[in-house]
């Protein structure tokens, strides 16, 4: 099935715009456009579309795509049959070529790839296309190689060795000399770097570079994970002494450069086992009846500074990695869990946003910059929860949270419960402006001391949380209009996030439809509001997570860029990353352009930000996929200790060699393969996300609830399989 690309009917976002003006350009090769044609043929008309397209068009000239004729007017550059894209395999070993000038990807058969692998950027030839059938083409260049180093498992034959690869988009093993194995061992984990890959040969050549372990042991596994991603799994060693350098210290004259919050009531709340606290809130009520809220950032520009050795290496990761057992952190635990953190008790320099606000929640001052602050407590999410859900009449004269003794009219309980009155006024009014609630639920294990799954919980949303979400949102928001804002323009770092496809969306519609749910495509307003009722109609329900799952699909990607067009998710115009600078260095640039413009200093490169701002998109892609992968292992595992015990389940998903089945009880989905169905040979059946058997006629369709039971939990490949037992009508009755 030809994959579509994002094209939209709205205002497309930047990497679409780009395909859209080259798809204007190449259906008319021989004619040349100014900015206002293309504008007309796009059906936009506001200025800040026009400039982008004008910037787009000599983007596309630079790269020698378009070419500029006569002053203001563009002709597309080169010829009809050779383009560049992006390699996107699929697990078959066929794939597809991303072209940012056509309407829809490229299919480039296996035996076309010509030793292509996936992400490379490559040349290829497109094939005549023949009326109704998809584009299909060759790869006639590999113009750069995505990655070079891969993790696979060890063959170790007489005088050389295959590493089998751990990845199924990785369609061939690596050759490995004798001399270049090290002291890896047949059966090892290892991480191989491909060297050459010769014209006549069948597979590329390699080294071995690291041995990771035995295949299935735990640390083996994790540190797989963060090696098929390209993630550090420690810092190098010049990179943790210049750390231990840094003074920490708090010093008067760095106080007096700053404004002194030191004597404002603030506090933290966060999960009850973190250990980097990089974001506090300050209250106090004003003489006028209104309220200061602080939103103090721990100040890491401060230490990280630009040209060293520490900023190269955050740059570098930029973000922390969220594992199971383990945070891979961006900086160094000097800084990440000390200097940085806003630990009780503690003085600390920081960067705030301070909001003078009515009753209302309305916004009747700001001030941002740099501060020092003294957090007087911190409180895990279920305290905080603790205090909100006990009205202050009915908290008991005196309570114990975190070993500190709080009395009902004590100023930081009564703080949190004015400031949760505010969040829930902001959060209203956000739903109301078209912010989708994706309050998804997020899967938890509890870890013995070895790192083995004991037990799965389920983590959700409460008031707490919320509380903080808000005030985090608020201060990413305001900064980035403070800036966004300006003239003429400044260079910025924003977090943006585009409209959702409409074919995604449609696909959404008919497929909830099959579980008795509705969802409004008229136009922006009425998708948000459906939206939120749909994810709202499926709480508690057997399919919410596939629901949410789903849902959130639907969505574009949210990424960074200088370029901005606001946030569709939370329904900002503007909006940044300011609140977490200890495990994103997008927010570290956000500190340090924020400064440089309070400090009335010149624009920033764009061009030079831009690139940051890929580079961290990119990482923090990344990294999701590792943190998804830690928790499809550790459901594996969790699985195998249970591989005794029949599951209630739903259907999630339906293909041509399966049904996938989501455990109600724990979250885990493992495949129910066709193949092992005895009681009859099942058909496909796309168009009903079903599967239906030739004898009986028997149907098993998405979102109906089975019993199953673990055939096989492969902790290497991270696959489960199951048996299936019943639809639960059967089993029960």
């Amino acid at each position: 099935m030809t994959r579509k690309s994002n094209k939209k009917k709205n205002t497309p976002n930047t990497e679409d715009f780009t395909r859209t003006i080259l798809g204007i350009l190449r259906k008319d090769p021989g004619q040349a456009f100014n900015y206002k044609q293309i504008a007309a043929k796009i059906g936009v008309d506001d200025p800040g579309s026009r400039n982008k397209i004008i910037r787009n068009l000599a983007q596309l000239a630079a790269k020698k795509k378009v070419q500029e004729i006569e002053r203001g007017k563009f002709q597309l550059l080169g010829t009809d049959d050779y383009y560049h894209g992006i390699v996107d395999l699929t697990a078959k070993g066929s794939g597809y070529v991303v072209v940012e000038e056509l309407e829809e990807d490229v299919f480039i058969p296996s035996t076309n790839l010509n030793k292509a692998l996936n992400g490379d950027e490559v040349e290829i030839y497109i094939y005549k296309r023949r009326r109704n059938k998809k584009s299909e083409g060759e790869v006639t260049k590999i113009i750069q190689r995505k990655r070079t180093e891969f993790v696979g498992v060890l063959q170790l034959k007489e005088n050389f060795g295959f590493v089998a690869m751990s990845d199924p988009k990785m369609y061939t093993d690596i050759f490995v000399q004798r001399n270049k194995i090290g002291d890896a061992k047949d059966g090892d984990k290892v991480v191989v770097e491909m060297e050459e890959w010769p014209e006549k040969a069948d597979s590329p050549f390699g080294k071995i570079i690291q041995v990771l372990g035995k295949p299935g042991e735990h640390n083996t596994e994790i540190h797989s994970i963060l090696a098929q991603y390209g993630l550090p799994h420690e810092f190098p060693q010049e990179v943790e002494d210049f750390a231990a350098t840094i003074d920490t210290s708090i010093k008067e004259e760095e106080i007096s450069k700053r404004r002194d919050m030191r004597d404002v009531l603030t506090f933290t709340i966060d999960p009850k086992d973190a250990k980097d606290f990089d974001d506090a809130l300050s209250f106090r009520k004003l003489e006028n009846g209104n309220f200061e809220i602080g939103i103090h950032i721990a100040d890491v520009a401060h230490y990280v500074q630009p040209g060293t050795i520490l900023d190269e290496e955050a740059f570098n990761r930029a973000t922390s990695v969220y594992l199971v057992d383990r945070v891979v952190p961006m900086l160094p635990e000097i800084l990440s869990n000390n200097a940085c953190s806003l630990r009780p008790n503690e003085e600390k320099y920081t960067f705030s946003a301070v909001f003078e606000m009515n009753e209302k929640a309305e916004i009747k001052d700001q001030w941002f910059g740099r501060t020092v602050t003294f957090s007087d407590a911190r409180f895990a999410y279920e305290e905080a929860q603790y205090i909100i859900e006990t009205t202050a009449g009915e908290i008991p004269a005196d309570i114990s949270i975190s070993g500190e003794s709080y009395h009902a009219n004590d100023a930081v309980v009564s703080a949190v419960l004015e400031m949760d009155k505010l969040a829930k006024i902001m959060r209203k009014e956000r739903m109301k402006h078209g912010a989708i609630s994706f309050d998804k639920v997020e899967v938890k294990f509890e870890l013995d001391e070895n790192n083995e799954p004991i037990g799965v919980f389920f983590k959700t949303s409460k008031d707490a949380n919320k509380l903080i979400e808000e005030f985090m949102l608020l201060a990413n928001k305001k900064v980035a209009e403070f800036i966004g804002k300006q003239k003429p323009k400044k260079t910025f770092v924003y977090r943006c996030h585009d409209e959702p496809d409409d074919d995604k969306l449609a696909a959404l519609k008919t497929l909830v439809s099959k579980f008795g749910h509705k969802l409004t495509l008229k136009d922006k307003k009425s998708v948000s509001q459906s939206l939120n009722r749909l994810l709202e109609d499926v709480q508690g329900k057997k399919e919410q997570n596939l629901v949410d799952t789903l849902a959130i699909r639907t969505m574009s990607k949210a990424y960074y860029s200088t370029d901005n067009i606001g946030h569709y998710g939370l329904a900002f115009s503007h909006y940044s990353h300011f609140t977490s600078p200890i495990r994103r260095y997008p927010d570290v640039m956000t500190h340090r352009l924020l400064q440089q413009y309070i400090e009335d200093k010149a624009s920033a490169k764009e061009e030079e930000y831009e690139e940051k701002c890929k580079h961290s998109s990119n990482m923090e892609s990344l990294a999701t996929s590792a943190e998804r992968d830690s928790i499809k292992y550790m459901q594996i595992k969790f699985m195998q200790e249970h591989n005794e015990e029949e599951f209630l389940g739903v259907i999630s998903g339906v293909t041509e060699w399966g049904i996938y089945v989501e455990v109600i009880a724990n979250k885990c989905e493992g495949m129910v393969r066709l193949r092992d169905i005895r009681e009859d040979h099942y058909d496909y059946d796309e168009e009903n996300y079903a599967i239906v058997g030739r004898k009986t006629k028997k149907v098993y369709q998405l979102g109906d609830e089975v019993y199953v039971s673990v055939k096989n939990a492969d902790l290497v490949k991270r696959h489960l399989d199951f048996n299936l037992i019943g639809s639960r009508n059967e089993v029960e009755n």
